[in-house]
């Protein structure tokens, strides 16, 4: 299944840029639901007002997400009168939506995991026992690993191993999804102000 990141952005847009960030992102997920596209929010990046951001990330995967990524990608115009300054004449506020295909997270496969035991160790090295019920979790493609001592049964350590490590492995793909994303990013840097993809008329 098709995944994309989704990240919208202000640029370096004023505060009222940064409010049109929080509310685009709010139609794109509630448009998204509606299309049966599943979303996560990656990160928010708050700005300094109360109900605004500078950047929104997320991941959208599955319904009609090819019509959806054509219909917000790109440069998206906010017509309305400042919420924040009086008097003020301008009324375009720009929005930037970049979407990123990406390759879709590796599966949790427990065969990925090696297990070694051991004895369990007290303080000063003193064995708690003298089977080996203390229980290593080695997540081969990544080389990331955990360590269960807490129950005197083999097993049990077992299942709290499996379960850490599985928390360890998703934070590090999210990590490196993060990373993919924002390399990305980088390229896509300026926002570009000319010929809107959508233009939406409506109260800050």
């Amino acid at each position: 299944m098709k995944k994309v990141i989704i990240q919208i952005t202000a640029g370096k847009g004023p505060a009222e840029c940064c409010r049109a960030v929080a509310l685009v992102l709010q139609l794109i997920l509630e448009q998204a639901k509606q299309k049966h596209i599943e979303t996560e929010i990656l990160d928010n990046k708050k700005g300094e007002i109360e109900g605004t951001l500078l950047s929104g990330t997320l991941t959208a995967a599955g319904g009609d997400l090819e019509s959806f990524i054509v219909e917000w990608s790109g440069t998206i115009q906010w017509i309305a009168q400042s919420l924040y300054r009086r008097n003020h004449k301008r009324k375009n506020w720009f929005v930037g939506v970049s979407i990123f295909d990406i390759k879709e997270l590796p599966k949790w496969d427990l065969k990925d995991v090696k297990f070694e035991t051991t004895r369990a160790s007290g303080p000063g090295g003193q064995n708690v026992n003298k089977v080996e019920t203390a229980v290593r979790g080695i997540h081969q493609p990544s080389g990331l690993q955990v360590f269960a001592m807490d129950s005197r049964s083999q097993l049990e350590n077992k299942k709290l191993c499996v379960e850490r490590l599985q928390a360890k492995v998703m934070a590090w793909q999210m990590e490196q999804l993060m990373d993919e994303q924002q390399s990305r990013w980088l390229e896509h840097h300026a926002l570009q102000r000319g010929n809107p993809v959508k233009i939406i008329r409506d109260n800050l």
